[in-house]
């Protein structure tokens, strides 16, 4: 497991439900797993997620879990929409650019730029179990 923990790093892992403070940006940007779980709380859950050149996060919608993400350093394709074969919302998203997804809608992000895509996602209520740590995406499925 990768925890990114070393000399002038931080150490990611999962500090919550306790009270918390961190440069996220900084955080986001260090974190090389797939996704990792930063936080995970009762009513929300924060998020770290790296992905690789051409890869993506994986068609998937939650029902009842409204998502935020914010990309804190290179470019994808976000597709959304009411039915997993018809993602009729597309948009291209960049450095500091954020996605709200509704609670309900099916979605994808894809990595279409070349170098990884950082990013970090609040869902609330929480998506993953307590300390989450996928260090790959094919780990994660």
């Amino acid at each position: 497991m990768s925890n990114n923990s070393g000399p002038g790093r931080l150490e990611l892992r999962d500090y919550g439900p306790n009270p918390f403070v961190i440069d996220i940006e900084e955080a986001t940007k260090e974190n090389t797993n797939f996704r990792l779980a930063l936080w995970t709380g009762e009513h929300l859950q924060l998020t770290l997620m790296s992905l690789d050149v051409g890869e993506d996060i994986g068609l998937e919608m939650h029902p009842d879990v409204d998502q935020f993400i914010r990309v804190e350093e290179g470019r994808g394709l976000v597709e959304i929409g009411d039915d997993k074969d018809n993602l009729d919302f597309q948009r291209n998203v960049y450095d500091d650019y954020i996605i709200i997804i509704p609670a309900g809608k099916w979605h994808n992000l894809t990595n279409t730029g070349n170098i990884p895509l950082k990013l970090y996602s609040i869902y609330a209520p929480p998506e993953h179990p307590f300390g989450t740590v996928h260090v790959t995406k094919p780990e994660e499925e």
